[in-house]
């Protein structure tokens, strides 16, 4: 097997872990957190993000984020539209005579899909499944794809960030500095995380949030959903090598960094807790994990193991710091994406601009250009998608409406919008199944 083919093997099974990392690693960990009368819902969110956005991914998605020429029927070359919306599979070199390219038209997709399922977890127990199925394929083309295309797409934010580099670095070889976000710091969690926070406001908070506990329901569910995440998240950046050239000598450094971060947040997470709480939680542990992950994501093939783990037990504190600002500024991110993909993503993307190797960042030697880069790109994206987000829910908002209604949240999302209980101890599951099966069975025909 020569090299290349090894790589695209590669390719496949780290969109395979990428896939993984949604249903069923992402559905376990906030199915765990979210009470026992959401559960179901929670994991749905995720699921049917995958089904969503895989199909929307294939019909213009690719196209969107990766667009750079596009062909008119009579062969002339199409104009800006016409790039974004052009066929995926019969431009930008995916023809049918190269299946290899299919390859990254499936690894890009994984990573559009878990973005979306991210935003899933600040709108527990109380969003209405209708406008989540609406909102996921609305909120991609509007906010993930045109970021995507700007970022790692070659779109006009290098030339932007190119121009402030020249202009505040004038005669100093800035025009060289290109933003770095190795796998999705910007482009998957400051994107979530921010969309999680603006639909959170739009939704409202729970009924009873800052009066009564609602503590997660099973988290033995969330551990194993992060030991998933933790898993997959190795596709997820040893997969970001998308140069050939570079396959054979990054893997094990990103490998190895994503490791000693993820290690590091969790430790850093642990700490913060015995400190302020007295007592070091298993869900911190799986929290501090995916803000390791999170962190080391945009910054994973910049860095040397040591300033990986320096970059991650940062992410770990300052996150497990941060998922406490929703009670003092009275917002309801249910399952805390902001604290950990906001915070996360702004942690790893702006900590690279200082930790950057082979003297690229402000603490190794390479001044403060990057870091401004960092700065300035992260920024746009926060930006970005809370336009984008704010659009697209208030539009929802004042159509079919994003939210249950009062009884409705207190009975239960699942059994609500699915007709389902995650735990059927009773007799309520059963008469709901007679109810659908229809008439002609009875109750003791269908417990059966």
């Amino acid at each position: 097997m020569t090299v290349e083919n090894g790589y695209y093997t590669w390719m496949l099974v780290s969109s395979s872990l990428v896939l993984l990392m949604t249903a069923p690693g992402l559905a376990l960990f906030y199915g765990g957190m979210s009470r026992s009368k959401s559960v179901l819902n929670m994991m749905m969110m995720s699921f049917s993000a995958l089904g969503i956005v895989g199909i929307v991914y294939a019909l213009w998605g690719w196209s969107m984020s990766y667009s750079t020429t596009a062909a008119t029927v009579d062969g002339e070359t199409g104009g800006e539209v016409a790039k974004l919306f052009s066929n995926p599979f019969t431009q930008f070199g995916l023809e049918s005579t190269d299946p290899a390219n299919y390859v990254f038209v499936a690894f890009q997709m994984t990573f559009a899909v878990i973005t979306a399922a991210l935003i899933s977890g600040a709108v527990a127990d109380r969003m209405k499944f209708s406008a989540w199925l609406v909102f996921v394929p609305v909120w991609v083309t509007l906010s993930y794809f045109p970021l995507a295309h700007m970022v790692w797409g070659g779109g006009f934010l290098s030339d932007v960030q190119n121009g402030l580099a020249d202009l505040l670095f004038s005669g100093d070889g800035a025009a060289e500095v290109a933003p770095i976000d190795y796998a999705g710091g910007t482009v998957v969690h400051i994107n979530a995380g921010v969309a999680g926070l603006v639909l959170a406001l739009l939704v409202g908070r729970r009924i009873g949030f800052g009066k009564e506990p609602m503590k997660p329901h099973n988290l033995t569910l969330t551990m194993i959903g992060a030991g998933l995440l933790w898993f997959g998240w190795f596709g997820f950046n040893v997969g970001s090598i998308v140069n050939l050239d570079d396959y054979t000598t990054e893997t094990g450094l990103v490998w190895l960094n994503t490791t000693l971060a993820t290690c590091a947040a969790m430790l850093g997470w642990l700490v913060v807790e015995k400190i302020r709480d007295g007592k070091s939680t298993s869900l911190g542990a799986a929290s501090g994990v995916v803000a390791g992950l999170v962190a080391i994501t945009p910054a994973c093939g910049n860095l040397v193991p040591w300033s990986a783990m320096v970059l991650g037990v940062v992410a770990g504190m300052l996150c497990a710091l941060a998922v406490g600002l929703k009670y003092r500024w009275n917002y309801d991110d249910s399952l805390d994406v902001v604290g950990v993909h906001l915070v996360g993503g702004l942690v790893g993307t702006i900590g690279v601009g200082f930790l950057a190797s082979n003297e690229g960042g402000l603490l190794t030697g390479g001044g403060a250009k990057q870091l401004v880069v960092q700065v300035c790109v992260a920024l746009f994206a926060m930006l970005w998608s809370a336009v984008a987000t704010l659009l697209v829910g208030l539009a929802i908002k004042y159509t079919m409406g994003l939210r249950l209604d009062d009884e409705a949240e207190v009975e239960g999302i699942d059994f609500i919008e699915h007709g389902e209980s995650a735990y059927d101890l009773g007799t309520s599951g059963g008469a709901r199944r007679a109810s659908v099966l229809g008439s002609g069975s009875t109750a003791t025909e269908v417990s059966a």
